[in-house]
């Protein structure tokens, strides 16, 4: 799904820029708004599963070996499985790793990245992504079904933290997120669908980890991105009371950025809709 973007081009109205884009037929038609609206409670469709490694038959593949994070964790995997990869399928042709099969990933988070690689492996990473064919609903691996405490709601993480502490930032991020940019960053489009499915599971997290991973996902996804963005958007909108009442909210719109002046236009959009709708019901004049 794309996002709303105008610029300013006269007093009474925001026009519509390139920069991100989203039709407006969700707004007008009343059953689209509801249905867009779900889609990022629910999230999108179950992606398909990547080739398991005995299909590709990457088990007797060489194995390449990385060096992770600023502690450099060590990792192994088949290049076949790597393959999978359009980013790490290059970097296992170049003449230097294919020499020493290895690979330097100071950057990369150990947590995410093994994530990463139990993805190419198994075509999902813990916590895995369950489908309840009974009630035809999804839910995540150990998730909490009926907690009486507040604390630990239904639809939440169960024993497993929904966010990961990320070095880079110095803070926690909401872990799906980051595991979405790693995924865009190596050019796995499944991945992506799987992180964004199983973050629209989450409930109960703070407006605060919210807007951090809000700004990260701005800061390492591209202009061009209508999924993860547009999710964080249609999220503060949906939940604007508690926003409005966020310090932490306040505090950070002063500080400014891309992502809330596509939070102000998609905002502006979103009451021009409505105003539209009410005008079309209402009985015209002569």
């Amino acid at each position: 799904m794309s996002v709303f973007m105008r610029s300013f081009r006269s007093g009474d109205r925001v026009e519509k820029s390139q920069t991100v884009k989203l039709k407006r037929a969700y707004i007008r038609d009343p059953s689209k708004l509801s249905k867009l609206q779900r889609s990022f409670e629910n999230g999108p469709p179950h992606p398909r599963s990547p080739p398991t490694a005995s299909e590709v038959g990457s088990l007797t593949s060489p194995i390449v070996t990385f060096t992770v994070g600023r502690e450099g964790r060590l990792f192994a995997a088949h290049e076949d499985v790597l393959a999978l990869s359009p980013v790490f399928s290059a970097a296992c042709r170049s003449q230097l790793v294919a020499q020493s099969k290895r690979i330097d990933l100071p950057d990369e988070e150990p947590e995410i990245f093994s994530c990463v690689l139990e993805y190419l492996y198994k075509g999902d990473y813990y916590p895995r992504l369950l489908h309840r064919k009974r009630h035809n609903s999804w839910e995540l691996e150990d998730a909490v079904v009926n907690s009486p405490n507040p604390q630990n709601p239904i639809g939440g993480r169960g024993s497993v933290e929904a966010t990961t502490y990320i070095s880079a930032v110095g803070e926690h991020l909401l872990k799906d997120t980051v595991i979405y940019c790693a995924a865009e960053k190596y050019g796995l489009e499944e991945l992506k669908r799987l992180a964004l499915r199983k973050q629209g599971l989450q409930s109960g997290i703070e407006v605060a980890t919210i807007l951090r991973s809000a700004r990260y996902a701005y800061d390492n996804t591209p202009d061009s991105d209508s999924r993860l963005r547009a999710h964080y958007l249609a999220l503060i909108i949906r939940c604007r009371k508690t926003f409005k009442r966020s310090g932490t909210m306040q505090l950070e719109m002063e500080s400014g950025g891309k992502l809330f002046f596509d939070l102000f236009v998609a905002l502006c959009n979103h009451v021009d809709d409505i105003v539209d709708m009410g005008n079309s019901r209402s009985p015209k004049t002569i």
